[in-house]
């Protein structure tokens, strides 16, 4: 098995969709295997495949990885995505933890309570517009990359996050010009437009079924 990448997770984004992206850019192909029923993920617990008994899951090189963030430092790391020294690799941190802080919590929206929803819409505006959103702008502003000369795990990260917020709100961008232009020349990556069309295993917005398939799969998380 070590020479294919087949990831383990649920037919939809959730915590997998920035993995699928990174291995995406590094022309990574990979196989998957969805959960769909409750008996799916008991087997992979009881084999011993997840090590905290929790998905994402990957296997790839041999190993069973576990914990989205170490999957992702890895394939960055393996890929050339992960700059070229340690200054470099924590700025990376710091502009790809920001962005998967939004992305989570876009992610938890579908599980929110009807109730809920609107303020937690709110709250992702506000932080996205006054708190993220002008860094990456600034950022933007001195070079094509948000850390060095070369593409990395956080440009590609914040790439994935703009696209989830203009999906919610599609003129959040409006007043960033240097994220616009970014998103352009990011698009124009062979392997990053591949991703982008039809038909490829990038995954759509959450739909009821997704949302089910998840808290029915994983009960013991939404008691």
């Amino acid at each position: 098995m070590s020479g294919k990448v087949v990831l383990y997770y649920f037919d939809g984004r959730g915590k997998m969709e920035s993995i699928r992206w990174l291995l995406a850019v590094a022309g990574v192909e990979f196989e998957e295997v969805f959960l769909t029923t409750r008996a799916n993920y008991e087997e992979l617990v009881n084999d011993g495949a997840l090590l905290f008994h929790q998905v994402p899951m990957v296997e790839m090189d041999g190993m069973k990885l576990v914990q989205s963030k170490a999957i992702m430092n890895y394939i960055a790391g393996k890929y050339n995505l992960y700059g070229k020294d340690l200054k470099e690799r924590v700025m990376i941190d710091m502009y790809a933890e920001a962005a998967r802080d939004i992305m989570d919590m876009i992610m938890m929206l579908p599980f929110t309570p009807p109730e809920k929803k609107q303020n937690q819409l709110e709250n992702l505006q506000v932080k996205a517009k006054v708190r993220t959103l002008p860094a990456y702008e600034k950022a933007l502003g001195a070079s094509q990359f948000l850390v060095g000369n070369q593409l990395s795990c956080a440009d590609v990260n914040f790439f994935e996050a703009s696209l989830m917020l203009e999906e919610l709100f599609p003129t959040i961008l409006s007043s960033f010009p240097n994220i616009q232009a970014f998103q352009m020349r990011i698009k124009a990556i062979p392997t990053i437009s591949k991703f982008l069309q039809p038909g490829s295993q990038r995954k759509p917005p959450p739909d009821e079924v997704y949302i089910k398939t998840v808290m029915d799969t994983l009960s013991h998380l939404f008691k």
